[in-house]
């Protein structure tokens, strides 16, 4: 599997689009706080933009963590769902292990 390499164009999620998704799954913050492992503060700073006055970005990983809420993903153990991984091959030749099946 290839991973998307990062395009010049940082993506973001406002604190507007934060509570929108939060709001449209029904949940209060702390129940969002939960589900994203939060802190209840957090997702107050995240919802206001900012924290004593500083600016606060939704991290990536929350973006993709409120992402997979929506699309029903709860928790994930790294591999349920993911495609099988492709055989070793070695200049276009499928790797075989010869120890495997010894040839006498």
């Amino acid at each position: 599997m290839k991973v998307p390499s990062k395009s010049n164009t940082k993506m973001t999620m406002t604190p507007e689009a934060f509570r929108a998704w939060r709001k449209r799954l029904g949940l209060k913050q702390k129940d969002a706080a939960d589900l994203l492992g939060l802190k209840k503060r957090v997702i107050q700073y995240y919802e206001k933009g900012s924290r004593d006055g500083k600016k606060v970005e939704i991290p990536m990983t929350v973006r993709l963590a409120c992402y997979a809420l929506c699309s029903g993903v709860v928790d994930f153990d790294g591999t349920t769902g993911l495609p099988a991984p492709a055989p070793f091959t070695d200049q276009g030749q499928e790797f075989q292990d010869d120890t495997a099946h010894p040839q006498d």
